[in-house]
């Protein structure tokens, strides 16, 4: 971690790759270096360079599927706040890296957390906008259904019609 600090690239992005690995491998060992680690993938993840950008949310993706449910979230939540902006990137390796620490982080975090982000842009005035929030909610969706419900409002009931929310029934 010390060697980050060499202002060359190639050393930079492979100090990067060799924190994405470790954390894929040790799992829920990793939350004991989840807090030590996050300033080096933040500084990762806001960089210019892509690949940079690819490989810090490769190791945010493997960090958070190894320390979901065991603390850690606020580092966590802050790492999700560096990586959501990186879904309008038109590079297709940057996009799939970014879809799946944002899966990763729905894991971690729930999927109430990652709505509560996929629902501002959902009905955006700017077509690419929707799109780009319409695939993230879908991936959401197709995850994590039966976690939505609990996230999503209650409807007041009409004089026509009676809405009973599946949360509701159970309750």
């Amino acid at each position: 971690m010390n060697e980050y600090r060499v202002p060359e690239l190639n050393v930079r992005n492979g100090i990067l790759k060799s924190l994405s690995f470790p954390f894929e491998y040790i799992g829920e060992m990793g939350k004991d270096y989840i807090y030590s680690v996050t300033p080096l993938l933040e500084d990762g993840l806001m960089d210019r360079d892509l690949v940079h950008r690819q490989t810090a949310a490769s190791a945010v993706k493997h960090m958070a599927l190894g320390v979901a449910g065991l603390g850690g979230e606020d580092a966590l939540v802050h790492l999700f706040n560096l990586v959501w902006p990186n879904i309008f990137e038109t590079s297709p390796h940057l996009i799939n890296v970014v879809m799946e620490a944002i899966d990763g982080m729905r894991v971690a975090l729930g999927a109430a957390v990652i709505l509560n982000y996929c629902l501002q842009g959902l009905f955006h005035p700017a077509r690419k906008v929707r799109e780009v929030y319409w695939k993230t909610y879908n991936s959401l969706y197709i995850g994590a259904q039966d976690a939505l419900v609990a996230a999503y409002s209650a409807l007041d009931i009409d004089g026509d019609n009676i809405y009973r929310p599946e949360l509701a029934m159970f309750v």
